[in-house]
């Protein structure tokens, strides 16, 4: 919000010169990490013609005018796929620290724009990745690092009590009653017939992201930084999918929380360039759906992948890192001027 006037204009940032000196160091520190480990570290567009089509991810759009014609074109919400191209072309580790943004994303844990740091580990696998995170907090710590693994199944079953797998939608509207989650996101009320109409695995991960974010990740990470493994295979996004012990077919990645907080989210990448093509073209789907533009594909992403060599990659929330090292409890604290004062 702009103020009406310089009276009620307050300048100053929301961060305190101690912060920044500790954000500063932090980002050192980081940088440090990665060049003594030959880690590249690189530059991408913040801009690109094509933006996320994610349905959960919303892109800033921005109007460019390219050869004297308008154009539009998305900050992008992270850097994965630029640096992914580069990855086809180099095939070499690299990293990179940059600002990202994602519309209508604000509170005590989001801003339109913050700070990401994404890495690219040719030849890893998700658990030669997790090692590499483990020693990048053991770092930034200054001491050792034990991380907790947790299976998205067993840790949906410890909290919310029913097998996110197999349980019904109507099993998982239940659920979100019975907690006094109506009102989070979407009702169950309204639109509880639609769900069951569309009887789908997209709509079921609605109702398990909900019951996830609300039920279960406030719990996780206080005791020892905690990954959360094996996701549903409906958020594999641009990772691989495998069947787990119990034969159910999952997603192959992990997330980091601390504190009850998402710090990071790891990919074992998929480098299939038709697989990610149908993976795009049903997020539109969705996306009209539910009402939302369809956004434009990234052709040359696709190109690429073809080329990519076996990796894994990971992005970290460098604002909500800082949070949690520094026990901050606002966003607002470890970022100089957040949207609304922007």
């Amino acid at each position: 919000m702009i103020p009406d006037n310089k009276e009620t204009a307050t300048y100053a940032p929301t961060m305190t010169l101690a912060m920044a000196h500790k954000r500063a160091q932090m980002l050192d520190d980081i940088r440090q990490f990665f060049t003594a480990r030959q880690i590249l570290e690189v530059q991408t567009p913040l801009l690109s013609q094509a933006g996320n089509t994610d349905t959960f991810l919303q892109s800033v759009a921005a109007q460019v005018v390219y050869q004297d014609k308008p154009r539009t074109y998305y900050l992008h919400t992270s850097p994965e796929f630029a640096m992914k191209r580069l990855l086809a072309s180099w095939q070499v580790a690299i990293y990179q620290i940059c600002p990202v943004f994602r519309d209508n994303e604000i509170g005590t844990r989001h801003n339109i724009e913050f700070t990401m740091l994404e890495w690219y580990q040719p030849h890893y696998s998700l658990t030669d990745l997790a090692d590499e995170l483990g020693k990048l907090l053991e770092m930034l710590y200054g001491h050792s690092v034990i991380m907790n693994h947790y299976r998205y199944v067993d840790a949906f079953m410890d909290f919310v009590g029913v097998h996110p797998l197999t349980a019904s939608i109507e099993v998982l509207q239940a659920v979100v009653k019975d907690k006094n989650l109506i009102g989070f996101d979407f009702c169950v009320d309204d639109n509880s017939s639609k769900d069951k109409e569309n009887n789908n695995e997209d709509s079921r991960q609605s109702w398990l992201d909900l019951l996830f974010s609300h039920a279960v990740e406030p719990n996780l990470g206080h005791d020892s930084p905690t990954l959360i493994t094996e996701y549903p295979s409906a958020t594999a996004a641009l990772a691989k999918t495998a069947l787990d012990k119990d034969g159910n077919r999952v997603a192959m990645r992990f997330e980091l929380y601390i504190n009850g907080v998402e710090i990071a989210n790891a990919y074992d990448e998929l480098a299939d360039g038709q697989a990610l093509r149908q993976r795009f073209e049903q997020d539109n789907v969705l996306r009209r759906q539910s009402g939302l533009p369809p956004m434009p594909i990234d052709e040359y992403l696709l190109a690429a992948c073809d080329e990519l060599p076996p990796c894994s990659g990971i992005a970290v929330g460098i604002d909500r890192l800082l949070m949690v090292i520094t026990g901050a409890k606002n966003l607002q604290e470890v970022i100089t001027f957040p949207s609304g004062r922007a």
